[in-house]
């Protein structure tokens, strides 16, 4: 059920997971759209000669990720803000989970803190931070 308003979510609920497209076509395109086309985005064999584990999926890609999961929950939220920690890069081609929980509810002006998480299968958090959204009253 798509959240409609800011009765209807409740304090420690839990977003529905979601699954990112973290493919290294997608995270190539992407970087080379925003102009960001080097190697590091772009090739695995690249990346790894300067040091990562592979080809990162850029870091606005998965701030617009986590933004999607959020319009998944309640379409009709607007994004305030989302502060967010790159812990370690988001690897392309590597599966990869974004988890969210309420943390916080003003129901008076219709605020609402949510807890993210970027989770690759070893269950290591690669990304977290914290969205503001309003909702209708």
């Amino acid at each position: 059920m798509a959240i409609e308003n800011v009765n209807q979510v409740e304090f420690g609920e839990e977003l529905p997971a979601f699954e990112p497209d973290t493919s290294l076509a997608t995270a190539a395109k992407f970087a080379k759209l925003i102009g960001w086309g080097g190697a590091r985005f772009t090739d695995h064999e690249a990346a790894r000669k300067e040091g990562l584990q592979g080809a990162m999926v850029p870091g606005v890609l998965s701030q617009g990720y986590l933004v999607a999961m959020i319009h998944g929950w309640a379409p009709v939220a607007e994004i305030q803000k989302i502060d967010t920690v790159f812990r370690a890069p988001v690897i392309a081609d590597d599966k990869h989970t974004i988890t969210g929980v309420v943390t916080d509810i003003n129901t008076d002006d219709g605020s609402v803190e949510i807890d993210l998480t970027v989770s690759n299968e070893k269950g290591e958090t690669r990304v977290f931070g914290t969205a503001t959204v309003n909702l209708p009253v």
